[in-house]
């Protein structure tokens, strides 16, 4: 049986300890998502409301449409939940999942979080926009129909707050960009997924979950509108290779990717995290995540044909 190993996030805090053999032992559960489509949907095209549409953007495949959440959790009128929260809805079709869309679909989702990122930035007191997808039941999607969410938050998450403190000690230390660095090393390492002239995408050295990768541009830049043309192309390219990897597992996933308004240093990156397993005990009552797949087995299945 493989040994064990614990290992520690780039930056963070974190622990993982990453346990191949423990993926054989014994089972006797087994869960299953059910995932019913009805015809009564609110993000198909004849039920959406004119007046909550916030944004829209031609594609391929269908129009791209940002409207307002009717259930949000932080609106702009709340003094004591100050925020922002949209729908993204990223394909006409009620039966289309993101996997199968093609690269100019996805690009065009990835402008519409630029545009969406580019408007928020601009709204006063919004310090934190997080653009994410829950895919699946796992995930917490409580709708089918292909769509993402916008959060914008006054408040900046502590987190998110302590990765970009440490990417600055790194800075000071270095003179070099922390991600920057992880990026060299991970493309000599067996967890590199792909690249090209414009992005890197690998499995994480301390991965938290089954199959996780990150996707970042290979330039320093700090939010998804800064992107170019290439870069955007090649985001969407590496992006469906992964979201058609997963498909293969019928997994749920999320992605997301943070931003935070007035640090303007960070790293732009998207995380991919599949909800394969669940975080039991040890996860909830110490912190430390036991994945059973290790990043350099998920990164090799990613890279096969």
């Amino acid at each position: 049986m493989l040994k064990s190993e614990i290992r520690k996030d780039y930056l963070l805090n974190k622990y993982v300890v990453i346990t191949p053999g423990r993926a054989k032992r014994p089972r006797d559960i087994k869960e299953e998502t059910i995932i019913s489509r009805v015809a009564h949907c609110p993000f198909c095209p004849e039920k959406i409301d004119s007046k909550n549409i916030l944004d829209r953007l031609n594609a391929p495949e269908g129009e791209i449409i940002s409207i307002k959440n009717i259930f949000p959790a932080v609106s702009l009128d709340n003094k004591k939940a100050y925020g922002a929260q949209e729908v993204i809805i990223e394909t006409p079709d009620h039966n289309k999942e993101l996997h199968n869309s093609g690269e100019e679909q996805i690009e065009q989702l990835l402008r519409m979080y630029a545009g969406r990122t580019e408007a928020l930035g601009k709204v006063k007191n919004i310090e934190y926009i997080l653009c994410f997808k829950n895919q699946g039941s796992k995930a917490g999607a409580s709708i089918i129909h292909a769509h993402s969410q916008v959060f914008a938050s006054q408040i900046l998450p502590p987190e998110i707050k302590e990765e970009l403190e440490l990417a600055r000690g790194y800075w000071l230390k270095h003179k070099t960009c922390a991600y920057c660095d992880v990026i060299k090393q991970e493309m000599k390492s067996p967890r590199k997924i792909y690249e090209d002239k414009f992005v890197a995408s690998f499995a994480p050295y301390a991965s938290q979950f089954h199959y996780e990768a990150w996707i970042f541009t290979k330039r320093h830049l700090d939010n998804i509108a800064k992107l170019n043309d290439d870069e955007f192309k090649a985001f969407a390219k590496t992006l469906k290779k992964i979201l058609l990897k997963l498909s293969k597992l019928n997994l749920s996933f999320n992605y997301f990717l943070h931003q935070a308004v007035s640090a303007t240093d960070q790293h732009f990156y998207l995380k991919i995290q599949p909800r394969d397993s669940i975080w039991a005990g040890v996860e909830l009552g110490s912190g430390l995540v036991i994945n059973s797949v290790s990043p350099e087995q998920a990164a090799k299945f990613m890279r096969g044909k």
